[in-house]
């Protein structure tokens, strides 16, 4: 039986969603990427907090929580590069006997495990803990990020090409904006964490993680779902456009890239975000 299967028919089991419910969020699912937990997350039928006590009683896995704000030397760190903290959300806890602890919200990622066990030369412990804990704890303790000042706009760029990058934050900083950057969508995500920017622009296709695949790890983390996102694109289809909107994306920017379109995007992104909040 598959993962999700599993995890779908204990929780049913437990009573915490019905049959129909899970249902839906299987069909929900489909080719979105996204696990199950966090669909039913967002459906609103079950919290982070459930899904982890669902998942520690069927499987007896262990559990931790409240360690965001410990303390945790680099020797414990540096076995879990922060790349892959980010991507996958996962943190590493302890070093004892030959084994590593690390806290996940996916106890089913052999493919991860592995390769951190053949990485470190450990065995890894899965310890189960909320997303919200992991985020906060890579926040805190990978990427120390700083606040942007109070009467100021910051934009987070995310694109592979240095010469669009450069020709969006240039047009920007002469509009008053602070500009942060990144040359690929796992650096976005790390930014996006440690940066709290009020706006991303990123690219549809980049190495490492596209743009509608660091979206949905954008709205996977609570540190970072709210945060708008312009997808820019060489596809100016209208194809491109309603799968950019289904997605999420604020709004759509067709390349070549043109800093007065740019700078009327991001004015307008920011007048419908200050109507949203109204």
């Amino acid at each position: 039986m598959e993962n999700k299967k599993q995890l779908g028919t204990l929780l049913v089991e437990a009573g915490l969603i019905t049959v129909k419910t899970l249902e839906r969020a299987l069909e929900r699912q489909k080719g979105s990427g996204k696990k199950l937990g966090i669909v039913l997350e967002e459906m609103g039928v079950i919290t982070d907090s459930e899904l982890v006590d669902a998942l520690a009683r069927q499987f007896g896995f262990k559990t931790v929580k409240g360690f965001a704000d410990y303390s945790f030397p680099q020797s414990i760190l540096g076995h879990v590069h922060e790349d892959m903290a980010v991507e996958k959300t996962l943190f590493p806890l302890k070093v004892q006997d030959g084994m590593l602890a690390v806290a996940v919200t996916d106890p089913f990622d052999i493919v991860t495990f592995d390769y951190l066990a053949k990485k470190t030369g450990m065995r890894i412990l899965p310890v189960l803990s909320t997303r919200q804990e992991i985020v906060k704890a890579i926040s805190n303790h990978y990427l120390r990020g700083r606040e942007a000042g109070p009467d100021r706009h910051k934009v987070l760029v995310v694109d592979d090409s240095q010469s669009v990058a450069t020709i969006i934050s240039v047009a920007l900083k002469k509009e008053g904006y602070d500009v942060v950057e990144a040359g690929d969508g796992i650096e976005g995500l790390k930014l996006a964490m440690s940066e709290h920017p009020d706006l991303i622009i990123c690219d549809s296709v980049m190495p490492r993680m596209d743009g509608f695949a660091m979206m949905r790890a954008l709205r996977a983390n609570q540190a970072t779902a709210a945060i708008p996102v312009i997808l820019l694109t060489s596809k100016a289809s209208g194809e491109e456009e309603q799968k950019a909107f289904e997605t999420g994306f604020l709004d759509f920017i067709p390349k070549p890239v043109q800093p007065i379109r740019i700078v009327s995007r991001v004015k307008h992104a920011f007048e419908l975000i200050r109507a949203m909040k109204k």
